[in-house]
């Protein structure tokens, strides 16, 4: 889900990747992003606030929907980013101003790519009741890609490999001999990991990446340390391998990527440079102009939030 609200001023992201392997957690924090609907927001933190192209992970749910009630995010503007949303149950409507219409279910991948530009809504209608659990992932756009044209792609299906007593659905990037088909601008990596029975987890990595994982269920140990849900656990770069016991039932998403070389400024839903790309974006959204309409979306859009030029470091 994306931000419905935001602060005035703008959060700086520069380059924080750990040199070398370490193991450094920091807890999650519960914001609401809808009525009623409260997400766990693992990055960014302020140590770091990208890992690898990744700029943004919220865990959403599990969230218990009332039979005939629906859970949305109006139609909202993105820019110079890429959204990746991966569901662990219920389901979800993404509507864009591309013209997308496109359910999405459990191992399944959504990937949009805002480029100068995109509005889309997000809508979860459970006419029989159920649960929303999944996770809402942000990859910063490099320069050379981010002024270029949106777009959206659903993956109906995800490579999937052993890793030790783990299977490994690859959500981004390569892994062994997989590679997914998610298309993005900067070398990154994103696995779902699931242990059945209690063993170990074992899966190369690539040491010029630095690597971060957040816990849905269960525990792990690394470096003699345990990681549980609730928490970014960083790992930091140079790590060829992860080599962990892990419990019955333990699932977690692993994120990582080449160190980002770009400063950033993150506010509200764009991704930018400068302010003044920021506040240009923000006036477009509020005149109707550059991010298109979203049609079949049964409501009001978003209004945009008031920006300064402060920064949050």
């Amino acid at each position: 889900m994306s931000e419905r609200t935001g602060r005035s001023d703008a959060l700086l992201c520069g380059d924080d990747a750990a040199a070398a392997p370490c193991f450094e957690s920091y807890p999650s924090r519960s914001t609401e992003i809808g009525p009623g609907f409260r997400v766990r927001r693992a990055l960014p933190v302020r140590e770091h606030r990208l890992v690898g192209p990744w700029c943004f992970l919220d865990e959403m749910g599990p969230v218990t929907i009332a039979a005939g009630t629906g859970l949305d995010v109006p139609p909202h503007p993105h820019m110079g980013l890429q959204t990746v949303t991966w569901l662990l149950e219920g389901e979800l409507l993404h509507r864009d101003s591309l013209g997308s219409e496109q359910p999405i279910r459990p191992g399944q991948l959504n990937l949009m790519t805002a480029g100068r530009g995109v509005a889309h809504s997000e809508e979860v209608v459970t006419p029989a009741g159920g649960t929303l659990r999944g996770l809402q992932l942000w990859i910063a756009q490099p320069e050379s890609t981010r002024h270029g044209a949106p777009a959206f792609a659903h993956h109906a299906a995800l490579p999937e490999l052993p890793a030790g007593d783990a299977i490994a659905t690859l959500l981004v990037g390569r892994l062994v001999a997989a590679e997914s088909p998610a298309a993005v601008a900067s070398p990154a990596l994103g696995a779902d990991l699931r242990v059945g029975r209690a063993g170990r987890l074992s899966l190369p990595l690539d040491p010029g990446f630095e690597h971060a994982l957040v816990v849905v269920s269960g525990s792990l140990e690394i470096d003699g340390r345990r990681a549980e849900p609730g928490a970014l656990h960083y790992l930091g770069r140079g790590r060829e391998r992860l080599e962990a016991p892990a419990g019955a039932g333990t699932r977690l998403l692993l994120v990582g990527g080449a160190p980002f070389g770009e400063r950033v400024l993150m506010w509200w839903n764009f991704v930018a440079r400068t302010p003044g790309e920021i506040a240009a974006a923000r006036e477009d959204w509020q005149a109707g102009r550059r991010f298109g309409p979203v049609s079949g979306y049964p409501g009001a859009r978003l209004a945009a939030p008031a920006f300064t030029d402060r920064f949050r470091r």
